[in-house]
This record gives structure tokens, C-alpha cells and sequence, in this order.
């Protein structure tokens, strides 16, 4: 669980950096998305932000393999939380009292899920699981296609959906993967759900952050990696929590997922910051 909420920390965290670089590098001057992306690279902020992502990544993959999907997902969507606190500080937004109360009731959410949560599923899962994760993979690039043609409203929900999908796949691609050497990767069908899943989540998520509402987005996104992913962890992997704490690990996770929607709008980090906190590196 340590490395779950670590993940969580550094997700947070690296979308503030990120945003604080990218603010700065429009505001030195002029150009397409490669010229920003140029600018932004040369700043020590988004190369922390880059840094911090590379390094969640990491924890995520440690954590679903010691603990429940559950617990992960939960634990990631927390990672709003991180950010808003994160932007209260460097980016001086203010958080109404609703916001703080969320982040207190992700925290508490996560202290139940804490307690509840046992070992990771020792179930290997049925042998079509694999197959049916690199379905899902190319299904979430096929769904970013068909919501493109959607109103607004509903394209930004529908692709923050998918991207969630597509990072739900990557959960549990992760514990289908018995082992990494060259001989277990490549014939493994979860090895490339892995990676088409990542990939179309990106793809999606970018695309709904600069196409729709953040808020609405964001939501989707959070709804898309807890819920599936959970179900399939604890119906097919073999997740359980500890003896007689299953309402406990439902109403954590429940309660943490319900702080994060809440605070769906740091999907992207928001736009209310004061000059001081964008001066260019």
C-alpha cells in the first residue's frame, strides 16, 4: 500500500510541475505544440515532473503486484488529492471548503482500504483473461474514435471513460504477467495489452483534456481504472481483504472514489494561479 500511495504522491505532484513549466514556457513566447513542448523541455520543473512520473509508474507496478487491484485503483485516483493540495501551494489556487473536505474524506477513504485490504490474489486468472485484455486494449482506441463524432458534453465523459479503460487494462495486464525476462514477455498477450492500453489512454486523456470539460473528463476517468479493474481483481484474481473486513475495504473504496470525483476538476491542473508562481526557469 506504501508504494500505491507513493505512486499516487508522485502523479500528483508531477501534473502541477508539468503545468508550472508548461504556463511558463507559453508565456516566454510564441509557437505551435512542438515549439511549447521545446521550451517546456528546457525547463528543470517539467524534467522533475517527467522524473516523478517515470517513478510512480514504477511504484504502480510494485504495488499490484504485492497488493489488491482494489487498493491500487483507489490509491491512484487519490492522486487528485495530491494535486490539489500541491496547487494550493505552488500554485496559490484557492480550495473552497468542499474541496478540503474532500481531500480529508480521499484520505479517510484510504485509512479504511489500509485496514481492510489483504494480500494480493494468488489466482492466475482464466486463460481467455489475457486475450480478452488486449480486446478491451483495442476497443478503447476504437471507442476514443467513436466519440470523437459526440457533443462536447459527452465526447469529454466518453473519452475520459476510455482512458480510464485503458489505464484499467493496465492493472491488471500488470498481475497477468508472470515474470519479465524476454522468454515470458513476448509470448504473453497481456504483455501487449499492457502496452496498447498505456498507449490509447494517453491518447484519450489528452485528447478529452483539450477537447471537453477537465471536470467531466476526469470523472470518467476516475469511474473507468477503479470500478472494472476492482471486479476483475476480486472475481477473477483472487482478491480478498481480511477476514470479516469486507464492508470495510467496500466502504474505503466507495468513500476514496467519491473524494476523487469530487475533486475531478485537478484532472488538469487548474488554471487560477498568480503570476509570481510562473515566472520561466
Amino acid at each position: 500500500m506504501v508504494c500505491a500511495l507513493g505512486a499516487a504522491v508522485c502523479f500528483g505532484t508531477a501534473t502541477v510541475l508539468q503545468a508550472i513549466a508548461a504556463r511558463s514556457a507559453a508565456a516566454t513566447g510564441p509557437g505551435g505544440d512542438v515549439a511549447l513542448l521545446w521550451r517546456a523541455l528546457r525547463q528543470w520543473r517539467y524534467l522533475a515532473g517527467l522524473a516523478l512520473d517515470g517513478l510512480g509508474f514504477v511504484l504502480q507496478i510494485l504495488a499490484l503486484r504485492s497488493v489488491p487491484i482494489y487498493a491500487v485503483g483507489a490509491a491512484l485516483a487519490a492522486s487528485l488529492a495530491v494535486t490539489a493540495v500541491v496547487a494550493a501551494r505552488l500554485l496559490k489556487v484557492r480550495l473552497s471548503r468542499v474541496e478540503w473536505a474532500a481531500v480529508a474524506v480521499v484520505c479517510a477513504g484510504l485509512a479504511l482500504l489500509g485496514l481492510a485490504a489483504g494480500a494480493e490474489g494468488d489466482e492466475e486468472g482464466p486463460a481467455w483473461l489475457k486475450w480478452a485484455m488486449l480486446g478491451a486494449a483495442a476497443g478503447v482506441l476504437l471507442l476514443g474514435a467513436v466519440a470523437g463524432r459526440l457533443p462536447e458534453r459527452g465526447r469529454a465523459l466518453t473519452l475520459g471513460l476510455g482512458a480510464g479503460l485503458g489505464f484499467g487494462v493496465v492493472e491488471v495486464s500488470v498481475r497477468l504477467i508472470d515474470g519479465f525476462s524476454a522468454g515470458e514477455l513476448f509470448p504473453n498477450p497481456a504483455t501487449y495489452a499492457l502496452l496498447l492500453g498505456g498507449g490509447a489512454a494517453f491518447l484519450l486523456l489528452t485528447s478529452a483534456l483539450q477537447r471537453g470539460s477537465v471536470t467531466t473528463a476526469t470523472a470518467g476517468l476516475v469511474l473507468g481504472e477503479t470500478v472494472a479493474p476492482a471486479l476483475i481483481g476480486v472475481v477473477w484474481l483472487g482478491d480478498r481483504t481480511r477476514p470479516g473486513l469486507g464492508w470495510l475495504a467496500i466502504a474505503g473504496f466507495a468513500v476514496a472514489v467519491a473524494g476523487a470525483l469530487a475533486l475531478s476538476r485537478f484532472g488538469e491542473a487548474p488554471v487560477e494561479a498568480e503570476e509570481s508562481a510562473v515566472m520561466p526557469s
